[in-house]
């Protein structure tokens, strides 16, 4: 059921919300204790769906999945990066719907299933009719990965995994990490994507590239 106002923010173990697109639904879910997002697309042609980050609740993320009118069949499992809080259900919900599993290559070797499709920059994710692009953000992870879905009738929405939030880029653990973070960031998503580019984080409320843009230069500037 899609929420009347879509604003980004959930509860921490409260109920999802969804957006209501042309071609696809987006439902946000926070889970486990750390209130990650996980966050599952469906396309509206073929009911089929997309879940970015089964970070933790298996049996919630699977109930969402079981939700609608006819359980949603999960193509893929989209993991943005290796640390555990964002894969902590990914054995359990992988097994459950029979998802291929897919993340960055460069972290792929360090979650706890079998990555089926290893993941670099510039590829594609079928999402039914609709197609996910990958977008490779290297420095809080080395194989971190954000997902840009493309809205034909509308702007683009773009899951960031912990490489974007509000007010800043994610934690990084050496300057050359920083570095190669902000430099992605500033190459492969500010420098391309508009200001009505809605960004989903892997923790916590939405935001845009346009009320984050203004502050790229105090970013690099103080080095975090």
């Amino acid at each position: 059921m899609s929420s009347p106002t879509y604003t980004g923010h959930v509860d921490a173990k409260g109920a999802p919300s969804t957006r209501d697109l042309p071609d696809v639904t987006i439902t946000k879910l926070s889970v486990g204790p750390m209130d990650n997002n996980a966050y599952l697309l469906v396309c509206k042609h073929t009911g089929e769906g997309v879940l970015i980050d089964a970070a933790n609740d298996a049996d919630r993320i699977l109930t969402l999945v079981a939700a609608g009118s006819a359980p949603v069949p999960v193509r893929s499992i989209i993991t943005t990066h290796r640390h555990w809080d964002h894969h902590v259900a990914l054995p359990d919900v992988a097994r459950a719907t029979g998802a291929q599993n897919a993340a960055g290559r460069d972290d792929a070797d360090e979650l706890p299933v079998a990555v089926d499709r290893p993941l670099d920059d510039g590829d594609t994710v079928p999402l039914g009719d609709c197609t996910l692009e990958i977008i490779a953000l290297r420095g809080h992870t080395p194989g971190s990965v954000a997902v840009l879905y493309r809205d034909p009738q509308g702007h683009g929405h773009l899951f960031t995994g912990d490489s974007l939030f509000p007010g800043g880029p994610g934690k990084t653990n050496s300057p050359a990490d920083f570095g190669s973070l902000m430099d992605d960031l500033e190459a492969r998503v500010f420098g391309v994507l508009p200001d009505d580019t809605w960004v989903y984080p892997g923790h916590g409320d939405d935001t845009t590239l346009g009320r984050e843009r203004a502050s790229v230069p105090q970013w690099r500037a103080r080095g975090w």
